[in-house]
């Protein structure tokens, strides 16, 4: 039996599944078919009626295209293909009949509304609707819901289609959003009047296809048209979501997902979408020299030869931050190699093995989430170390995988059976593991930043191979794959770099503390905790204010763009780094970023492979003895983790609010 199925829409002879809805076949054969609750990530609703197509042969009347099979048409008299139209005049009088239902109780906001320029029921009732309505009685209102501080709502524009309720409780895995009432008294409500909580509620912001939730703090600042639109990388985690950074002058307005099936698909963390005003908030914008224990601004030839001063003849450590660029690691790697001193990226203590690529980035593709079917956690909580990643983790336990934990409990927002929290479970269950179809481990930075990291990695291995699956290193820092990749590390780690070191080069790793005694140069974006330790400070662009590339949790190479420019005498971070050499009379075999790139590129020519997940050479870490401590995860406040996020007004909210949300169940469940 053949598995696909003829099918003549408008007049085109098509070739499809048949297990695809009227919808998705119209998509295939290049036709449009308007919707506003039909969403493909998400559940089938079917109650907009906008995707209305003419069935021939079907009952005399419109059928809803996302709710019906393609195997549920009859075929024709002599077993014809069967007929669908879109664009009949029983559809078009269809079609504008359901615009002018849904048009009764829309206000007239559009002037003052959000969502004005970029709105579906603005585009599709220009392309699909009348320009009358036969409606005289007053609109309905609604009352307004509190979400948050993240979403704004206006209830009275809701046209119930649903999507924010499907997406919360399908995606997100919460259940505070529903449908109450019936008819005309139908409503989108909250439990209880409870905020979201969430760290994926703003991709509701995004589904919503009218003006009934809009972006709280973008509101009312700039309008779809004036924006400057960048796509471009996000690094607030490891798992390198595709994004598209809308700047407006210099400075950045808002953040929005792009499409990456492989990726993030179309979703983004809260954390991704609302930092923007992190990125203007504490900037370091001029450098500054240390003089009788203050900082005083001083110019770019001055700080630089304070600098270089301080560097030559003397045992530098190089830090890689968690947010740095490939290119920046190769370039400090390059420049404090050839001084003779270290480089080191793993500044968290992760024992992550050098040279190993199967090791610290695994074997699986963050794709194969969707088809596995036994995934098993260890010394990792995904939904705070990557929102979207668990999300991904959520659809296939819905499709029936199961989920093994081995580190603390957590609210996944799936069901999961814990095995326990120590080694002495890792080690005995991976002792008795046995062969499984659509294996999955995924081991968490918590797991590898303890001092037996390397024999958690190699057990953690040895479970993979005994069932026969794939393993992924969830990553928490952005640039930590590709500064491992280009070699930026010291054997024996953070505590063999560190012995009798005298200059400590500081880019922009704000997470680590640094010792009295060195002399520290700092390199970075925001006035956070490395600035406050430094005797100079070179002022550096953040992520969206220059070229990088940076490499995924699943070691996919990706490029950031620049959206906007960094402000005041910063500089981009490479460029940082050449102008040093130079004045310690070591110049960096290049003059641009292009150049920079050849030299990395020869170094390590898979960073060449742009978002293709290069394979690695399943490499087991040598077995030894682990500890016999718990696990741990990596990340407690998931809104601060960089100098970007402590820098936002909107992060320490959100911050505040979920640890007076935890402070609260605790005393609930102490009760």
């Amino acid at each position: 039996m053949s598995n696909t199925r003829k099918i003549i829409i408008d007049g085109h002879e098509v070739e499809v599944d048949p297990n695809l809805t009227l919808i998705q076949a119209c998509e295939q054969a290049g036709i449009e078919v308007p919707r506003f609750c039909y969403h493909e990530r998400l559940s089938i609703a079917g109650n907009c009626r906008m995707c209305l197509v003419e069935v021939v042969g079907g009952p005399p009347k419109p059928a809803a295209s996302c709710a019906m099979q393609v195997k549920d048409l009859r075929p024709g008299p002599n077993g014809e293909p069967s007929v669908v139209k879109t664009n009949s005049p029983m559809v078009k009088k269809a079609r504008e009949g359901v615009m002018e239902f849904l048009l009764i109780n829309h206000p007239l906001d559009c002037p003052i509304c959000d969502q004005g320029g970029e709105c579906d029921l603005q585009d599709q009732a220009m392309a699909y609707g009348v320009d009358f309505s036969r409606y005289r009685e007053p609109k309905r209102a609604s009352e307004d819901l509190n979400l948050g501080p993240l979403v704004s709502t206006c209830m009275t524009r809701c046209i119930s289609c649903t999507r924010c309720v499907r997406f919360t409780s399908e995606v997100a895995g919460i259940t505070q959003m529903g449908q109450t009432g019936r008819g005309e008294d139908s409503e989108i409500t909250s439990y209880l009047n409870m905020t979201l909580d969430s760290n994926l509620q703003g991709n509701i912001i995004d589904l919503c296809p009218v003006g009934a939730l809009t972006s709280k703090p973008y509101a009312f600042t700039a309008r779809p048209w004036e924006l400057t639109k960048t796509e471009t990388i996000d690094v607030m985690d490891a798992l390198g979501s595709n994004i598209r950074v809308d700047t407006k002058g210099r400075e950045v307005k808002r953040i929005v997902p792009r499409n990456h099936d492989g990726v993030n698909e179309e979703w983004i963390s809260d954390k991704t979408r609302f930092i923007w005003d992190g990125l203007r908030r504490q900037r370091l914008d001029t450098p500054y020299v240390r003089e009788n224990g203050k900082l005083r601004p001083a110019s770019w030839p001055e700080a630089l030869r304070r600098a270089a001063t301080a560097m030559k003849g003397k045992k530098v450590l190089g830090l890689v931050g968690d947010l740095a660029p490939t290119e920046a690691a190769f370039s400090l790697k390059t420049l404090v190699e050839g001084m003779g001193g270290n480089v080191e990226c793993r500044t968290d203590g992760a024992r992550l093995p050098v040279g190993n690529r199967s090791a610290y980035v695994g074997s699986a593709a963050i794709a194969d989430i969707d088809t596995a079917q036994h995934i098993i956690l260890i010394g990792t909580n995904p939904r705070v170390e990557a929102p979207v990643l668990n999300a991904r983790i959520r659809k296939a336990w819905a499709q029936g995988a199961t989920v093994t934990v081995i580190g603390p409990d957590a609210d996944l927002t799936y069901d999961y059976e814990k095995l326990g929290e120590d080694r002495a479970t890792l080690a005995r269950f991976a002792a008795e593991a046995v062969a499984v179809e659509g294996a999955l481990v995924i081991v968490g930075q918590g797991a590898v930043s303890e001092a037996d990291g390397e024999a958690v990695l190699a057990h953690a291995q040895a479970l993979t191979e005994k069932l026969g699956g794939k393993m992924l290193v969830l990553h928490t820092a952005a640039g930590r794959v590709g500064a491992m990749d280009v070699g930026a590390v010291t054997e024996g780690g953070i505590l063999a770099a560190v012995e009798g070191v005298q200059v400590v080069y500081n880019m922009g790793s704000d997470e680590v503390e640094v010792a009295p005694g060195p002399f520290v140069i700092y390199q970075g974006s925001h006035g956070d905790r490395g600035a406050s330790r430094a005797d100079v400070i070179l002022p550096a662009a953040a992520y969206t204010e220059e070229n990088g590339l940076f490499v995924n949790t699943e070691g996919r190479p990706q490029l950031a763009f620049r959206a906007a420019f960094a402000p005041g005498e910063a500089k981009e971070n490479w460029a940082i780094l050449r102008a040093l050499s130079a004045e310690l009379g070591q110049t960096l075999p290049w003059d641009s970023l292009a150049g920079l790139r050849r030299a990395m590129l020869a170094a390590v020519p898979h960073l060449g492979q742009v978002d293709q997940v290069v394979e690695n050479v399943w490499t087991p870490v040598a077995p030894r003895e682990m500890g016999r401590a718990s696990f741990r995860t990596a990340i407690q406040d998931f809104y601060l983790t960089n100098p970007i996020a402590r820098a936002s007004v909107l992060m320490a909210e959100l911050s505040a609010q979920a640890k007076a949300r935890r402070e609260a169940a605790s005393a609930v469940a102490a009760e």
